[in-house]
């Protein structure tokens, strides 16, 4: 069953949780906006990691689905990309604007939800770019890839970054030393995940209005499965042992913004991975 249409209350509650913590991103030292305005040369810390396996994008149409307020998208415009942006929160999309006027670089933003983005885009594209962060906020996998499908070119290409489904089931509660405790469902579920934080993951004392959010998980079959069961064929996989923000408490600092298991921990859970497909000719 897909819960997620415009004016239903959980694509309804996200939208508006995300509405809150654009405007607390915007001014946060995490994101950092002012220094992508005084170096030219600036990539996120997410692109940056990406940047060996995306490879050369000069003269490609990218499109960031879920784009937030457009770090990432500048990064990709940065390595040569024409660069399209959807989102739902339409204040995300104003500090995206803002940030490319800042910057005075060429982009294109469209307020959707990523389900109708192959209706809302001007398509098609050699690039759809997911990053970290994403996936969560969607009921069905499945009907993401269909999107992606229909928005890639022939030969174009998916990239997707995304926690580790396996993360996304430990409980982030847990004292530490009760070891690694699953509390979650690891599958994709009918029924979002439920979470009340009044709290966001950047620096800052601000908090939320709209505090409650509606999450689901998506396993790595679940995933794979669906990118090739709307055609697409898959290039590499990759799973990583770092992650982009603190995501359990035990977690040290790995040097350039991400985080790592302690060594006792290291081998024990995936926390990222990254997908690639293409769009056979």
């Amino acid at each position: 069953m897909d819960h997620y249409y415009d004016g239903n209350r959980y694509y309804d509650g996200n939208k508006a949780n995300w509405n809150d913590r654009a405007p607390i991103h915007a001014e946060s030292k995490t994101y950092g906006l002012d220094a992508y305005v005084s170096d030219p040369d600036r990539l996120s810390g997410v692109v940056a990691f990406d940047q060996p396996t995306l490879g050369d994008l000069n003269g490609q149409r990218a499109v960031h689905l879920q784009c937030h307020i457009g770090t990432d998208t500048l990064s990709l415009a940065r390595l040569g990309a024409t660069v399209t942006g959807l989102d739902q929160s339409d204040t995300s999309l104003a500090v995206a604007r803002k940030l490319f006027a800042n910057t005075s670089t060429p982009g294109e933003f469209v307020l959707a939800n990523v389900y109708d983005a192959a209706t809302k885009l001007s398509g098609p594209f050699d690039l759809v770019y997911t990053g970290v962060g994403a996936l969560n906020w969607l009921p069905n996998v499945d009907r993401w890839a269909a999107v992606v499908a229909q928005l890639l070119a022939p030969g174009g290409r998916l990239y997707l970054r995304e926690g580790h489904p396996m993360l996304w089931a430990i409980d982030d509660d847990r004292d530490p030393a009760d070891g690694l405790i699953v509390k979650h469902p690891y599958f994709e579920t009918d029924e979002p995940m439920v979470f009340d934080d009044a709290e966001t993951y950047t620096d800052g004392e601000a908090r939320l209005a709209n505090t409650r959010t509606y999450e689901w998980n998506h396993g790595i079959g679940e995933v794979i499965t669906a990118v090739l069961d709307h055609g697409l064929e898959l290039t590499s996989f990759t799973e990583h042992r770092e992650l982009e923000w603190k995501g359990l408490p035990q977690m040290l600092d790995a040097g350039d913004g991400r985080f790592k298991m302690p060594p006792e921990q290291a081998d024990l859970l995936p926390l990222m991975y990254t997908l690639t497909a293409r769009k056979p000719s």
